[in-house]
């Protein structure tokens, strides 16, 4: 099968679809890859090194694209609309629950869309996403943290305070991988955290985890409105699979925030949980609006494209593979491949994105 790898259009997004390693395993397999110019700089990786691997470097987005089965990071933007074609396999993240011009481009192409962050075991993880869940989880802290300083805005916090002062408040809502990653730096970093969740069970295995570091607490309109005036960094960490985000944190909840708090919600791909809240980008990564200063970049591990370039590809190499052996006859042979799905034959497929999309499905 001919696979294109075209180098990402989102601001700053340097992360790229397949390694040189993933490379040379499809190319032994008798797959021939077209990989576009500088697609892998950002992450660390040149023109030789795809050579080396086999692959094929084409000068242009239009002729990585032109291929059986596209592999991306991101999902297409505007710009690349153009190139998606009826007959077509795309394989990447893709949030159509929160983008319905995209939606509606893959329905009227005739492209079969496979979305990383839809595929699923039969227990209900998501093999695809975790990996960007743990690096965006860890990175929302690290963010956090430095757009509580004063420079960048925020109200002056340490969070991990001092002897004698006490430490900054982080309020987390969601207990899954994002909001588990997140606590574990917050933590390390000697901050107080709170953990929201609405699953029970989940609570109580956190406290295998964390003991008495981390206050667990279950979800409820009364305890998050306790709980987030308190907040110098509110993390937002819902994920519904294939759904918008829940609006969790209303405005007249930010408007009583501490002026100079910060919000950072790794939700913005699925519409974040906070009412307040707008994508923004690595370029101009925060805005302040209620006098707090909210952090909304949708494609986070992007920051650190070395690290999540790799760990993404370590989770997607073994179904890219599938699908290059078999083409849609993948889909058949693997149950959580196969709930990937989202488009086919100009039709939305997965369930719950129909339900956001009923007039398209």
């Amino acid at each position: 099968m001919e696979i294109g790898v075209p180098k990402e259009t989102k601001d700053q997004e340097f992360r790229v679809g397949l390694t040189p390693s993933s490379v040379k395993l499809l190319t032994q397999n008798n797959h021939v890859v077209f990989v576009e110019t500088g697609a892998g700089m950002g992450a660390g990786f040149s023109d030789r090194d795809y050579l080396a691997a086999g692959a094929k470097i084409v000068d242009s987005a239009a002729i990585a694209w032109d291929r059986e089965l596209v592999v991306k990071v991101k999902e297409p933007l505007k710009n690349e609309y153009q190139y998606i074609q009826a007959g077509q396999l795309l394989f990447t993240y893709l949030h159509l629950a929160a983008d319905r011009a995209l939606t509606e481009c893959l329905v009227k192409s005739g492209v079969t869309a496979i979305a990383y962050e839809t595929v699923e075991f039969d227990d209900g993880r998501l093999p695809l996403l975790t990996p960007m869940s743990i690096i965006a989880g860890r990175l929302s802290v690290q963010f956090g943290a430095r757009y509580l300083e004063k420079q960048q805005g925020g109200r002056g916090v340490l969070l991990g305070g001092i002897p004698g002062v006490r430490p900054g408040r982080v309020v987390i809502l969601g207990g899954g991988v994002v909001g588990t990653e997140a606590a574990k730096i917050a933590v390390g970093m000697g901050a107080r955290v709170q953990i929201i969740d609405i699953n029970v069970e989940r609570l109580a295995y956190l406290e295998t985890l964390f003991g008495s570091r981390v206050e667990l607490l279950y979800s409820s309109p009364a305890q998050i409105e306790a709980v987030v005036p308190e907040a110098d960094l509110l993390i937002g960490a819902v994920l519904v699979v294939g759904k918008k985000a829940p609006i969790l944190v209303n405005r007249n909840l930010v408007k009583q925030m501490y002026p100079g708090s910060v919000i950072v919600d790794v939700a913005v791909d699925q519409g974040g949980c906070v009412e307040t809240l707008r994508p923004t980008s690595h370029t101009n990564p925060i805005y302040i609006e209620e006098e707090v200063v909210h952090f909304a970049v949708p494609n986070m591990p992007g920051a650190v494209p070395w690290t999540s370039t790799q760990a993404l590809n370590n989770s997607t190499l073994p179904y890219v593979l599938k699908l290059a052996n078999f083409g849609l006859n993948a889909l058949s042979k693997d149950a959580a491949l196969a709930k990937g799905l989202n488009i086919k034959n100009y039709q939305i497929i997965h369930p719950a994105v129909q339900e956001v999309f009923p007039d398209l499905a």
